[in-house]
């Protein structure tokens, strides 16, 4: 959000979510942000997907300022319980077990399309 709405609605934050699932290609909503991921999960996400040099996009669940409550609306929208989480053409792929575990395999690299 632009943070000039604090006390926007979940679903209109939802509504903001899908537009940004649908927007990038690959966005990972993350603790903390791309320089200074804030917990190990968003940390190994954000590192997975610079291994792979994939253009994404983050969006910090942390930040009250310009994303009020979407640590708690995120995970009703995706109905997964955890933070990291990675969407790809507007799909969650899953969490940072799944995504660790299919960069592992190397499923991840070609699903993202990796060079």
């Amino acid at each position: 959000t632009d943070g000039k709405t604090p006390d926007m609605p979940a679903e209109e934050l939802s509504k903001a979510i899908q537009n940004c699932v649908e927007t990038h290609k690959i966005v990972a909503f993350i603790k903390g942000t791309r320089e200074e991921p804030d917990c190990g999960f968003s940390h190994r996400m954000v590192n997975v997907l610079n291994e792979l040099c994939v253009d994404y996009d983050t969006v910090n669940v942390l930040d009250d300022y310009y994303n009020p409550n979407l640590i708690f609306v995120i995970k009703d929208f995706s109905e997964w319980p955890t933070i990291p989480q990675l969407y790809f053409e507007g799909e969650l792929l899953g969490g940072h077990d799944i995504v660790n575990s299919m960069h592992e395999t190397g499923e991840l690299g070609k699903t993202l399309g990796a060079q």
